[in-house]
C-alpha cells in the first residue's frame, strides 16, 4: 500500500485487481487507503459508441499532463469481460500516455458485480485517489444504466455526441439529458455537426436547470487533432469552481459516499441470504405467506432482522 501511494503503477495495478475480484483482503485495503483519499477531481465521460470518447480521453489526459497534474484514466466496460472491443480499443488509442508515469491507464470489467459499474468503480477510484492522481477520468459505454451511474461517481460528467451516428439525439432522449455537466459534439468538422449542437441546444432549453443553478454547456471539439480541448478543459474547470462555490462539490461527493455504503451494506446482506443453509426458517416464512397467515413485507423483515444480528 505505501507502494502505491508513491505512485507505483503495478502496485496501484494489484489493488485495482483486489477490487475486481472482490479480495477478501479489500477491506484492509479500503482502510488503509481511507485517511489519504477525498482529493483528485473525478471527471466522467460517456456515450454512444463510436463517438469518440477515447480519442476525447487521450486529449485531455495530454492537457491535463501539461498542466503538470497526475492522471487516472478507468475505462470501464459494464457489459462484457470477454469481448475485448472497447478494453483493448481503448489502450490503443491512448498507448501515447502508456510509459508515462505521470498516467496510470486501467480498463475495467465489472460484469457479475452487484450494482455493476457502482459496485467496483468506486473503490478503484478511492485506489487512484490515495496514489496520488489529482484527475481521474472514468470512461463508460453510454449504453442503459451506466449513464446514470457515472454521474452519480463524478464531480463533473461530460456527455460526447457526434455527427453521422444516425439520430444522436435519441442517444440523449434515452437519458443523457438528465446527467450531463457539458456536453460535447465531437467530430464537429464534420456534415451535421451543426444540426447536432443546434438540436441539442433545443432539447436542453426545455429542461429544468439543475437545483444548484448550474446550466450545462455545449461545446465542439475535433479531438483527433486536438481543436477545441482547451476549451473543454476551460469548461470542466468553471464547472469545478461552480460546483464549490455553490457547495455542490461536497452534496455531490456526500451522495456518492452515502450510495456506496448502500451498495456494500445490500452486498453484504445478500452474501448472508446466499449462505443460509438448506432447511433454514426462510422456507417457513414462505409457507406462511403461502397460507396467508403472513404478508411477505413482514417476512422480509422478519428474515432481515435475523441477518442483521450479530
Amino acid at each position: 500500500m505505501d507502494e502505491a501511494r508513491s505512485g507505483s503503477a503495478r502496485a496501484v495495478g494489484r489493488l485495482i485487481s483486489l477490487v475486481e475480484d472482490a479480495s477478501p483482503l479489500l477491506r484492509e485495503v479500503a482502510a488503509a487507503l481511507a485517511p489519504h483519499a477525498g482529493k483528485a477531481e473525478v471527471i466522467g465521460l460517456t456515450g454512444a459508441p463510436g463517438v469518440g470518447k477515447s480519442t476525447c480521453t487521450a486529449a485531455l489526459v495530454s492537457a491535463f499532463r501539461s498542466a503538470g497534474r497526475r492522471v487516472g484514466v478507468l475505462a470501464v466496460d459494464p457489459s462484457s469481460p470477454f469481448s475485448g472491443g472497447a478494453l483493448l480499443g481503448d489502450r490503443v488509442r491512448m498507448q501515447d500516455h502508456a510509459t508515462d508515469d505521470g498516467v496510470f491507464i486501467r480498463s475495467m470489467a465489472t460484469r457479475g458485480h452487484l450494482g455493476g459499474l457502482s459496485w467496483a468503480t468506486p473503490q478503484a477510484l478511492r485506489v487512484l485517489d490515495a496514489a496520488g492522481c489529482d484527475v481521474i477520468l472514468v470512461e463508460t459505454v453510454g449504453v442503459g444504466q451506466s449513464e446514470v451511474e457515472i454521474a452519480g461517481l463524478a464531480d463533473t460528467t461530460v456527455v460526447l455526441l457526434a455527427p453521422g451516428m444516425g439520430d444522436a439525439i435519441q442517444v440523449a432522449k434515452a437519458g443523457v439529458l438528465e446527467v450531463g455537466d457539458l456536453y460535447v459534439v465531437n467530430k464537429a468538422d464534420r456534415d451535421g455537426a451543426e444540426l447536432v449542437t443546434r438540436d441539442l441546444r433545443h432539447m436542453l432549453a426545455l429542461g429544468t436547470r439543475s437545483a444548484d443553478g448550474w446550466k450545462p454547456l455545449i461545446l465542439k471539439l475535433v479531438a483527433s487533432v486536438g481543436t477545441g480541448v482547451p476549451e473543454l478543459v476551460s469548461a470542466i474547470a468553471a464547472h469545478r469552481a461552480h460546483l464549490s462555490s455553490s457547495g455542490e462539490l461536497d452534496a455531490r461527493r456526500r451522495r456518492r459516499i452515502h450510495d456506496e455504503i448502500e451498495i456494500l451494506a445490500l452486498t453484504a446482506l445478500r452474501e448472508r441470504f446466499g449462505q443460509l443453509p438448506a432447511g433454514h426458517q426462510v422456507d417457513a416464512l414462505v409457507d406462511r405467506v403461502l397460507a396467508g397467515k403472513l404478508d411477505p413485507y413482514a417476512a422480509a423483515d422478519e428474515l432481515v432482522t435475523e441477518l442483521t444480528q450479530p
